[in-house]
């Protein structure tokens, strides 16, 4: 059985099995954040071609995280000490900022998560590096499909399963992978909370959705099989057949009659190609 706890403005918070339902102040802390996590990944979009190094483009968003009066979620997040995630190729989350250049053709996803006034605003999108081949660019497409036909299914009444169930039914028509070993979470004023929001799935299981929920939808896409293997840094997961994975990411609020998306561009820059 599912347990749920209403959460105030002023109530204290830490992580907990049980899923908590924010109020309206809940749902104006999330959207100020998401509207900064958003602008960023907007901001990014002329900074991702050949030439530019991973680390450069967390510096960027390291600044803008700041200037927009945030700081970032990662930064020393379990001995993390980068301001964002940048996953390229055959990485599928948690990719480490640092030296390597982008080459003409990589794809990379950016995983940002700027926490302003105690709010959480995840969100990541894929990025192209120059012309990526057709495979790569369908792979971007499917994956972000794949989100949106989650996030139709995330409302008052639907079930965690009816999410997943939407997503691996899209990927595998494509015979794409769908991740198993990674998932969505619930958030708001904590990074990483109930529930867990698994990709894949039957319809109605899995705990019913209740207005006030806030939780990330993030599927993982491979175009071979979704086995991953981890790097020796203890973060970095890569496919464990060396093919392409493509991710992207929103933060919802489950509201009376639907969900509001938290971190929507505001420039209408949600997928590539980003003209």
């Amino acid at each position: 059985m599912t347990d749920y706890m209403t959460i105030t403005a002023d109530a204290p918070v830490s992580r907990s099995a049980a899923i908590k339902l924010y109020d309206e102040a809940g749902f104006a802390g999330m959207r100020k954040a998401g509207r900064l996590a958003a602008e960023i990944l907007d901001a990014l979009v002329p900074h991702v071609v050949p030439g530019v190094s991973t680390g450069e483009l967390d510096d960027i968003v390291r600044r803008m995280t700041i200037e927009g009066g945030g700081v970032p979620a990662t930064l020393g997040y379990r001995g993390y000490t980068h301001s964002c995630c940048t996953s390229i190729n055959n990485v599928i989350c948690h990719g480490i900022p640092g030296d390597y250049r982008l080459k003409d053709g990589d794809i990379i996803n950016i995983d940002v998560t700027p926490v302003v006034d105690g709010w959480h605003g995840d969100t990541s999108r894929m990025f192209i590096a120059g012309d990526a081949p057709i495979k790569a660019r369908r792979l971007i497409e499917v994956t972000y499909e794949c989100l949106m036909l989650g996030i139709e299914q995330a409302r008052p009444g639907n079930r965690i399963g009816d999410i997943g169930h939407a997503i691996q039914r899209h990927a595998e028509r494509h015979r794409y992978g769908v991740v198993r070993d990674f998932c969505g979470h619930g958030l708001g004023r904590v990074f990483h909370d109930s529930p867990e929001v698994v990709h894949l799935g039957r319809p109605g299981s899995g705990p019913e959705l209740k207005p006030g929920m806030f939780f990330t939808i993030e599927p993982m896409i491979n175009i071979g099989k979704p086995d991953i293997r981890m790097l020796d840094d203890g973060w970095t997961a890569v496919t464990r057949d060396r093919t392409l994975s493509a991710q992207f990411e929103h933060s919802i609020g489950i509201t009376e009659t639907g969900c509001e998306i938290f971190t929507k561009s505001p420039t209408g820059l949600d997928a590539p190609p980003y003209v």
